[in-house]
């Protein structure tokens, strides 16, 4: 299964056997929709509610944290999922959010896991059938796993903006970015570059071709070979980031989860100003 699939291919498979459809919907602290309400209004038939809002570690420093391994188990085991699926998510989301999850399950080694291109949005604007009401699934017993992927602490953030041996990239709006006045924000990290994390889709929703991503990435003085951590407000659409230069070829992207939340928040931490350089 490639990483990014199209509404047409999981219309042809739904109800496979080992096929899961999960809903990771997340929206904005200030949206007024509720996630889980919506998937009980309509959701792609036989999908499951991932709850991306509460898919997250309450125990660590780092705001709004990636689950631990143990959560990662659970979640997955209330959910019905086996090592041996193949999990395809979905979101109705302006941010995006089922980059996180995707993240998510890489971090933790699960390697067939797919993103539908366009979302539910594409689902419904080609009139495909929807299902109303909570999922329901047997439960598993998904085994502890070992994360397999780069996070990035703040104290490694720090360290390299002396070292510069990571490129940092900055998935917020130039406005933020920069730190103008009206924008709420003091900056960003000092050497970081910015891509705003919409440029990654065309004009329907769906992603761009990965040649179309990679130039965006080049565009915004990205190096193809060298390290890149991401970053953005909450560790959210830093996946997007993420997962848009999986499609373009690398596969090695780590993700600061603390991003601008953690950073910001820290009055000894340096800040940036001004336009990506």
């Amino acid at each position: 299964m490639d990483s990014l699939v199209s509404t047409q291919w999981l219309a042809d498979r739904l109800g496979a056997d080992g096929l899961v459809v999960l809903d990771a919907t997340l929206h904005l602290p200030d949206s007024p929709r509720n996630a889980a309400a919506d998937f009980d209004t309509a959701h792609i038939p036989g999908a499951r509610f991932l709850d991306l809002f509460t898919f997250v570690d309450p125990a660590s420093d780092v705001p709004k944290a990636l689950p631990s391994a143990r959560q990662f188990a659970d979640r997955l085991g209330r959910l019905g999922i086996a090592p041996g699926d193949r999990v395809v998510l979905y979101d109705d989301s302006q941010i995006r959010s089922a980059a996180r999850a995707w993240f998510i399950f890489r971090l933790y080694g699960f390697e067939n896991v797919a993103i539908l291109d366009g979302g539910l949005a594409k689902w419904k604007a080609e009139g495909r059938s929807l299902d109303e009401g909570p999922a329901v699934c047997a439960q598993t017993d998904f085994p502890l796993p070992s994360p397999v992927r780069e996070v990035r602490t703040k104290a490694e953030m720090l360290a390299n903006c002396e070292a510069c041996a990571e490129q940092v990239v900055d998935a917020r709006d130039a406005a933020r970015f920069a730190g103008e006045e009206a924008s709420g924000s003091e900056g960003h990290i000092p050497g970081a570059a910015n891509l705003h994390f919409p440029q990654l889709f065309a004009e329907d929703g769906t992603y761009r071709a990965p040649g179309e991503i990679a130039a965006l990435f080049a565009d915004a003085g990205v190096d193809p070979d060298k390290p890149v951590v991401t970053s953005c407000n909450s560790g959210m659409t830093a996946c997007v980031l993420a997962f848009g230069l999986h499609l373009a070829g690398r596969d090695d992207v780590a993700l600061y989860d603390g991003s601008w939340l953690e950073w910001g928040g820290d009055p000894g931490t340096p800040k940036g100003k001004g336009a990506s350089r």
